[in-house]
C-alpha cells in the first residue's frame, strides 16, 4: 500500500465565536528542490526533531528496464553496490558507516532501485561520500571476477527464495499468467537463472553506464540538516560526475485479460494453494487506492471477510491474503488462500467468490471502510515520525518526486484513501475484479513415492 496524506476534518465544536477552535493547519512536508548541472535532482527537507539525517538515493531503473534474455541485471546491481568502489575499497563502506554509527539498505523492485543511509546528522558528510564515490567511480573496481561473485550470490538467493521455498515459484508464474510475453512485469525482479548466468562483464558495464547515472537518479536528504551548508555539501561531492545518456521511457505491451486463466501446478508442499488475480489501474491513478482498501476488507485482519470465513466459520483455510501490487506500468490484485488438511483449491475459490459477488450486490459496512481507513491513517502518520528506513519521509518524498506528483504530496496521497466511501469500494470491484477476466492459479502437493 502506498502511505500518502492529507488534510483530516475533525468534527467541529459548537463554541462561542471568540473561543472558536482554531482549524487544523495543512499536512505540509516542506522541501527545497535544486538540480546540479549534471542531472541530478535533489530534495532537502529539514526535520529537527531528532539529530539524525537520512541520504536516500532512487536510480529509477528496475526490472522493467531490463529485455529478454538479460533479466536480474537491476536487482545484481543491488548487491555490487556495496562491494566497493574508485576510493572505498570492498568491505570499507559497511566499515566506515558502522564506525559512525549509521545503518544502510538497498532494494530492487519493477521500476526502481534505491539506497538509503541512515546516520546521525554530524556524519552526513560521510554518507555523501560513499553516495557520491560508487556513483561516480564503482566502474573503477567492476572486474569480471567481483561481477562472477556477486553473480553467484544472486544465483543462491534464487535458489532459497524461489527455487527451493514452498509455494516460491507461484509468484513467477502468476506474473507469467497476468502479464503478455515481452510485457516487463512478466519476468521475475531477481531474473531468471539462465539470464544470470549468460551476463558478461561487458553487458554489466554497459548497464551501470545506461542507467546509474546523476541524469537518472534522484536524491533526498532529510534529517537535521542545514539547508545551505547540505545544498553545498551535495554539490561538493556530487557535481563533477559526468551526465549520462537519455533514458528512454519504457514502452510495454498492452496489458488486458480477455477470459479465465488457468494452471495447476505441483510442489513440495503439504497443503493445496489458491492464488486468483486481475489486472488494475497503475499506481496512483483512480481505482488503485480503492482497490487498496477492498484488499484490506477482503482479507485485512482477523476481522476482515475472507478471513472470518475461511479460516474462523468453515475453518477451511489455513490463511488468507489480499493486495494491490502497484506499478508504474500497471497493477495486479490478488487473493491468495492456503487450504487446511482435507480440504481443497475449490472449497477455496468458491467461498472467495461468493464473498466478493455479496460485495458486487452490496457496499462493504461503512464500519469495515473505517476500519481500514483508520488504519492507513495509523500507518501513514508512523511513517511520517521518521525519516529514514524504507517508510520514512525521506524514501517517501522520492516516491512522490519519481511518481511525478511533486515530493510533497502526502495530504494529496492520504486524501485518495479518505475521500472514499463504500461505494466506491464496490464500484472498483464492479470494474476492476470480474469472474471472467482474471488468471487461476493451484499449487498442489506433489505426490508421494
Amino acid at each position: 500500500m502506498k502511505v500518502g496524506t492529507v488534510l483530516l476534518l475533525f468534527g467541529l465544536c459548537w463554541l462561542p465565536l471568540r473561543a472558536q477552535a482554531p482549524t487544523a493547519a495543512p499536512l505540509e512536508v516542506p522541501y527545497e528542490q535544486f538540480t546540479l548541472s549534471n542531472g541530478l535532482t535533489t530534495i532537502l527537507h529539514r526535520d529537527a526533531s531528532v539529530p539524525v539525517v537520512s541520504v536516500n538515493v532512487w536510480y529509477h531503473v528496475g526490472s522493467a528496464n531490463e529485455r529478454p534474455g538479460r533479466t536480474g541485471f537491476a536487482h545484481l546491481f543491488e548487491h555490487l553496490m556495496f562491494e566497493g568502489s574508485g576510493h572505498v575499497v570492498e568491505g570499507e563502506f559497511d566499515v566506515l558507516l558502522e564506525g559512525a554509527g549509521a545503518t544502510s539498505n538497498g532494494s530492487t523492485d519493477t521500476d526502481r532501485t534505491n539506497y538509503f543511509i541512515d546516520l546521525p546528522a554530524n556524519a552526513l558528510e560521510l554518507a555523501l561520500y560513499l553516495e557520491s564515490d560508487r556513483m561516480g567511480y564503482l566502474l573503477d573496481t567492476m572486474s569480471p571476477e567481483r561481477v562472477d561473485g556477486q553473480r553467484d550470490v544472486v544465483k543462491n538467493e534464487r535458489r532459497q527464495s524461489v527455487e527451493n521455498q514452498p509455494y516460491g515459484m507461484a509468484s513467477i508464474e502468476m506474473d507469467n499468467m497476468l502479464w503478455p510475453t515481452g510485457h516487463p512485469y512478466s519476468w521475475p525482479t531477481i531474473g531468471y537463472m539462465d539470464d544470470l548466468t549468460a551476463a558478461g562483464h561487458e553487458d554489466v558495464i554497459e548497464f551501470f553506464k545506461t542507467y546509474y547515472t546523476p541524469n537518472n537518479a534522484s536524491l533526498v536528504i532529510a534529517g537535521d540538516i542545514d539547508i545551505d551548508r547540505t545544498r553545498a555539501l551535495v554539490e561538493k561531492w556530487f557535481g563533477e560526475i559526468s551526465r549520462g545518456p537519455v533514458v528512454q521511457p519504457v514502452a510495454p505491451p498492452a496489458a488486458v485479460l480477455t477470459g479465465v486463466t488457468r494452471l495447476t501446478i505441483t510442489d513440495q508442499v503439504q497443503l493445496p494453494r489458491l492464488y486468483l488475480g486481475w489486472l488494475t489501474p497503475r499506481a496512483y491513478a483512480p481505482g488503485d487506492a480503492a482497490l487498496d482498501v477492498a484488499s484490506s476488507v477482503l482479507a485485512g485482519g482477523k476481522n476482515s471477510r475472507l478471513y472470518k470465513r475461511l479460516v474462523y466459520e468453515t475453518q477451511i483455510a489455513q490463511n488468507v491474503f489480499a493486495f494491490q501490487q502497484s506499478g508504474a506500468l500497471g497493477s495486479s490484485f490478488q487473493i491468495v488462500a492456503t487450504a487446511r488438511p482435507g480440504h481443497t483449491a475449490v472449497e477455496l475459490q468458491t467461498a472467495i467468490d461468493e464473498e466478493i459477488e455479496r460485495l458486487r450486490r452490496t457496499p462493504p459496512d461503512p464500519r469495515e471502510v473505517q476500519r481500514v481507513l483508520n488504519q492507513v491513517e495509523a500507518s501513514f502518520y508512523r511513517g511520517m515520525e521518521r525519516v529514514g528506513g524504507f517508510g520514512g519521509k525521506a524514501n517517501q518524498l522520492n516516491a512522490y518526486y519519481v511518481a511525478g506528483g511533486g515530493p510533497d504530496f502526502f495530504a494529496e496521497d492520504l486524501a485518495r484513501y479518505t475521500s472514499l466511501s463504500p461505494s466506491d469500494i464496490q464500484a472498483a470491484i464492479v470494474r476492476w475484479l470480474p469472474p471472467d477476466r482474471r488468471v487461476e492459479l493451484v499449487v498442489e502437493p506433489e505426490e508421494q513415492r
